[in-house]
């Protein structure tokens, strides 16, 4: 079995901070406030960018550098 894939667009956000905690942060630089959110477990990125009005695929770039960053944004 597989693991769960960062650009998997039906990877819930409850999912994709408990496998990549390191994204976290980027939420955080939009001000989003998806982490710890009730709503987690049921939406996805894309839920979440359509929320907040973000490109999707700038967002998702940004997730990939911080996972590999490990964790430190890119000024």
């Amino acid at each position: 079995m597989r693991g769960p894939r960062l650009d998997d667009p039906d990877l819930p956000l409850r999912l994709l901070f408990d496998r990549w905690p390191e994204v976290a942060a980027v939420f955080r630089a939009q001000r989003m406030l998806c982490f710890g959110c009730p709503i987690a477990p049921f939406h996805t990125v894309i839920d979440a960018c359509a929320e907040y009005a973000l490109d999707e695929a700038a967002f998702r770039a940004a997730l990939a550098a911080a996972v590999a960053q490990g964790g430190r944004l890119l000024a």
